[in-house]
């Protein structure tokens, strides 16, 4: 009877899930009082004291009590966590969250705080009994009911943590203490860096109480190179990625570590303008497709309209076609990045589209927030967000991060797969993280005729022209050790470091036309490993495919 109640709470929760999606909240509310009446039933059944003393029986005992347990979570879930949010939804609606003639009202977000913030203790409290239960030696559908609706307190947990931070970091940012300047910075993931791609087109962000605008707006061309890096950079990573990290402001993402990445944009934008922003953010083409699935189209300066379909292909290759001059394309990108904002910020936008557009941009790395505000910072701690590669967030991390050596637009047709998994081979049980990249070229093979010369580089800096070059570094998670690198099969060479306290390996890769190339890395687990690991990659033109690779021991 337990299992069926809980079996049955399963297809209820994705629908409430849908339901405030969808904007209905009384669908929303009647789902969950049955999603209720399921979940405490359940929760009934498992926790009389019979059921508890048999819960010391040998054989049957471990699956009682994970099957009290999980009832237990996922009615605290439902009655602690999803009754007050529907509450505050009904109150407060999902279109608080989307601007309106300039401005989103903070009052609503500061009343939301408590709600939110006691819906997460309950969905963390819920996902931490939910890790605890062993079911090591439970029977096969007792542990795939703990897996399964484990997996629904985890979502939950990640929710309503993100909602937590939101209703926090929001009105701080649109100045609800105080008016702040926010750089915001358009990445030009044709060319890549590590956060994503060069830094092309820049504009600050003024807020106050609510209100947002534009204050002004440059190009990367209305910043002259220094003669020395514009602040000092920490020994390793200059070490790494040469003095030109700090010398041109188009390379602040050439390092992984977003925080560094802002305070280089911070003293850019202070020493061109004398203005000391508060926190910068970034973001790329691609997360503008996303926003326009919101918006809908948008008619630009040029007459060209704007859809979440061209906007990659018209703002990353059909710009350099058409504007061979690079600061008439500066001008272009900042010219359609204004389009879209104003479009955001006017209120022509969907709630949930909006949602989820920056709910996928920020999960697949392509918006990133640094905060010179402390408060603010800590808020960012520990989720994607922030783009700080010493955070692990409980698990351990690694990262491929890619920077252009081509010297001009060829990023543009690249497309990346990437997939991960742990080997056991030791005898000591420590486990070797394996990590295998996919790199294709789908340039046309007449590209060094047919494509401008601002774009495949023309043999500027000693790269056949057509041909793409880029430098691919794997970061290690704390604590882990380099093993080594192949190619196809064959071993490669590799030039070994520390940055920020992490283990990395570089190596460069030349493609020509259609080429593809695949390298597989090992790294020998930490000794304290976490016993999960995250792998990530630097954000392409187009989405990272994901793959599941078999690993042997054998290595090169």
């Amino acid at each position: 009877m337990a299992r069926d109640h809980l079996e049955a709470a399963v297809p209820l929760a994705n629908e409430v899930v849908d339901a405030i999606g969808d904007g209905d909240t009384d669908r929303a509310r009647g789902t969950a009082d049955r999603l209720a009446e399921h979940t405490s039933a359940a929760a009934s059944l498992t926790g009389d004291p019979v059921w508890r003393a048999f819960e010391i029986v040998p054989f049957i005992g471990d699956d009682l009590h994970a099957v009290r347990e999980i009832a237990g979570s996922v009615d605290s879930l439902a009655t602690d966590a999803l009754d007050p949010l529907l509450d505050l939804v009904q109150d407060f609606g999902l279109a608080q969250f989307t601007p309106t003639n300039g401005a989103l009202p903070v009052q609503p977000l500061t009343d939301a705080q408590p709600t939110v913030a006691q819906a997460a203790a309950a969905t963390a409290a819920a996902h931490t009994r939910v890790d605890a239960i062993d079911t090591s030696s439970t029977l096969s559908p007792v542990t795939d009911a703990v897996n399964r609706l484990g997996g629904l307190v985890e979502t939950a947990d990640a929710a309503t943590d993100a909602a937590d931070r939101a209703v926090q970091l929001l009105p701080l940012v649109l100045g609800s203490d105080r008016p702040r300047d926010y750089l915001l910075i358009f990445q030009n993931s044709a060319e890549p860096r590590s956060g994503g791609g060069i830094a092309g087109a820049f504009a600050l962000l003024h807020t106050d109480n609510g209100t947002m605008s534009l204050a002004q707006q440059a190009t990367a061309q209305d910043f002259p190179r220094t003669q020395d890096p514009i602040i000092d950079l920490p020994t390793e990573t200059e070490d790494l990625y040469g003095d030109l990290a700090g010398e041109f402001v188009q390379n602040i993402t050439i390092t992984p570590q977003f925080p560094l990445s802002g305070e280089l944009a911070q003293a850019w934008w202070e020493r061109s303008y004398g203005t000391t922003v508060d926190g910068v953010i970034v973001l790329d083409p691609m997360t503008l497709s996303y926003l326009l699935r919101a918006t809908g189209p948008i008619t630009l300066a040029t007459g060209d309209e704007l859809t979440s379909d061209n906007a990659v292909q018209l703002l990353l290759q059909d710009a350099y076609v058409r504007y061979p001059d690079t600061a008439v394309q500066d001008l272009f990108f900042a010219s359609t990045a204004a389009e879209v904002f104003s479009a955001i910020s006017s209120g022509n936008v969907e709630p949930v589209p909006f949602i989820e557009a920056l709910t996928q941009a920020s999960e697949e790395r392509r918006v990133l927030i640094w905060s010179s505000d402390p408060a603010e910072q800590a808020i960012l701690d520990g989720t994607s967000l922030n783009g700080d590669i010493t955070q692990s967030g409980g698990q351990d991390r690694y990262g491929v991060y890619v920077n252009d050596s081509t010297g001009a637009k060829m990023g543009a047709y690249l497309e990346y797969r990437v997939g991960s998994d742990d080997t056991s081979c030791r005898n000591d049980g420590r486990a070797y993280r394996d990590i295998e990249v996919t790199v294709t070229s789908t340039a046309p093979a007449d590209a060094a005729t047919s494509l401008p010369s601002y774009v495949t580089g023309g043999g500027q800096f000693g790269v056949t022209p057509g041909n793409t070059k880029i430098i691919l570094a794997f970061y290690g998670a704390s604590g882990s050790q380099f093993v080594g690198i192949e190619r196809g099969g064959e071993s490669a060479s590799a030039r070994t470091a520390e940055d920020f306290g992490l283990p990395v390996a570089l190596t460069t890769v030349e493609l020509t036309p259609g080429e593809t190339a695949t390298y597989h890395v090992r790294w020998l687990a930490p000794e304290e490993s976490s016993g999960s690991a995250v792998t990530e990659i630097t954000p392409g033109v187009h989405a990272i495919e994901t793959e599941a690779p078999s690993f042997t021991c054998e290595f090169p």
